[in-house]
């Protein structure tokens, strides 16, 4: 039998998650697993654009282009991990970088982690995801 899919936990005694993600998914059955690293806002020409809205929109990209190449799409995400750096805009930098995320999540709900960090391997990241898919 093939892949089921990936199904939210929803208890029923407990609070709904904080924003557009799923405290917990299920995966059923599936034959393939994609792991990424951390998946960083530099775009193919090797520059990194200034705002967290343009490096959420260059790692959402990114990562697409990584489910793309292994027959997968945004319905098998399973979990994600967050990354962004704190600062003075941190509200802005967090509703920017979660806008972007449900934009390209739409009706999909992930298990999602959303960490602030004080930095990342380069001074021009604001940001940062890895993620798991599964089919």
């Amino acid at each position: 039998m093939g892949f089921m899919g990936i199904s939210e936990v929803r208890p029923e005694h407990m609070a709904p998650p904080a924003a557009k993600y799923a405290h917990a998914v299920k995966v059923d059955k599936a034959d393939t697993f994609l792991f990424t690293s951390g998946v960083v806002p530099t775009m193919s020409d090797g520059t990194v654009p200034p705002s967290i809205e343009g490096q959420a929109r260059v790692v959402w990209a990114n990562l697409l282009e990584l489910l793309k190449a292994s027959e997968m799409g945004v319905s098998h995400i399973a979990s994600m991990t967050t990354y962004v750096v704190a600062g003075d805009q941190l509200r802005e930098r967090l509703d920017a970088v979660m806008g972007v995320r449900d934009e390209v999540m739409g009706d999909h709900r992930a298990a999602s982690t959303l960490v602030t960090v004080p930095a990342l391997a380069r001074a021009e990241w604001l940001m940062e995801i890895s993620l798991i898919a599964a089919k």
